[in-house]
């Protein structure tokens, strides 16, 4: 497996993002190629972690600069013995994905 890059989620977990998830997340969202700095600070230094639909966490952070302007951006990841970040996206509306229950906020 070829990590690509490494950073430490908010529970002291290493989380990786492999080059083939890096390729997932550019071919299914174009405008996300040049932030994966954005990517894993918001892992890294989120401004909300939030409930994922089974054992995932997602965390939010608001972004300045990004590629499209000032959003927020969405990172999927798991924990667990070897973390890794399954998708990332950027949203203009939180609310929708806050709404799935915060576990933890700035």
């Amino acid at each position: 497996m070829d990590i690509m890059r490494v950073t430490i989620s908010k529970n002291g977990i290493p989380i990786r993002l492999t080059y083939k998830q890096w390729a997932h997340i550019v071919d299914s969202h174009d405008y996300m190629a040049g932030n994966i700095d954005n990517v894993m600070v918001s892992v890294e230094d989120p401004d909300y972690i939030v409930r994922g639909w089974t054992d995932e966490l997602i965390a939010l952070k608001y972004h300045e600069r990004t590629s499209i302007s000032g959003k927020y951006m969405v990172v999927v990841y798991k924990e667990g013995d070897a973390g890794f970040i399954i998708t990332a996206f950027m949203t203009s509306k939180p609310d929708k994905i806050l709404r799935r229950g915060t576990i933890w906020q700035r």
